[in-house]
């Protein structure tokens, strides 16, 4: 049978002389293999330009039952970015957030929701015209929603501190160092009930930020089982430490 879905290129590997293996999150199977061939040829139908990492795509795919790995009939653009591929931070930002997601979600099965999610924020980030210093932690607050940790409780005077461990505000030390401070908590929570359109009205410091998104992947790896280092996340720090 043949397969038509909306995909994000999560990974792309070399494949004989001349094909790719795609990994490819989609909105109708979830994580999905495919093979592409000839890709890598010169005269190739299909550009490889076309399958390259972030992309999101309208696929059409063989699909057979109990296969893992099938083919790709055709690939086309959903939406061709204009602004990450020639911008330092965006591009950045982008790959951080697509390993932080394909480290993340490892089930196989469709999530229309998780998927408009995740496919929203690339276009917001390819997009918007604001500021940008605050989408990765936005990101990485958000998608817990999606994935079963979103922090719950409120910020107040009564609880002021938050607990990366159970995912809560607290109101006093936990008996534990895995705990954010009164400051730390307070931006946190103000992050996470922002909307994309107004973070720009968010005022940190680098400081702030660099601190808080260590905090973040502290937050992450407690509740996600064998989370796997982020390997942008230095080239990420190296290109915010610019900003203010």
């Amino acid at each position: 049978m043949l397969l038509k879905t909306r995909g994000i290129i999560f990974r792309s590997t070399k494949y004989g002389e001349s094909s790719l293996i795609l990994e490819v999150y989609t909105e109708e199977r979830g994580i999905r293999k495919y093979i592409v061939s000839g890709v890598r040829k010169a005269r190739s139908s299909t550009p490889a330009s076309k399958l390259q990492l972030m992309n999101l795509v309208e696929l059409i795919a063989y699909e057979r039952p109990g296969k893992e790995l099938t083919r790709l009939k055709e690939v086309r653009a959903a939406h061709i970015y204009t602004r990450i591929p020639f911008e330092v931070e965006r591009g950045t930002i982008g790959l951080f957030m697509l390993e932080v997601a394909r480290n993340s979600i490892r089930e196989s099965e469709e999530n229309p929701i998780l998927f408009d999610f995740l496919y929203d924020a690339f276009v917001f980030l390819d997009t918007t015209p604001g500021p940008t210093v605050h989408l990765h932690l936005h990101f990485l607050l958000e998608l817990t929603a999606h994935l079963g940790f979103l922090p719950s409780g409120e910020y107040s005077a009564d609880t002021p501190l938050f607990d990366l461990k159970e995912g809560q505000f607290i109101g006093g030390f936990p008996g534990h160092p895995e705990y954010l401070d009164e400051k730390r908590a307070a931006l946190m929570y103000r992050l996470l009930h922002a909307d994309r359109a107004g973070l720009a009205d968010i005022r940190t410091t680098r400081e702030e930020r660099s601190g808080l998104l260590t905090d973040l992947l502290r937050y992450y790896r407690h509740h996600i089982e064998g989370m796997r280092e982020i390997n942008s996340l230095g080239i990420l720090r190296d290109v915010m430490a610019t900003r203010k």
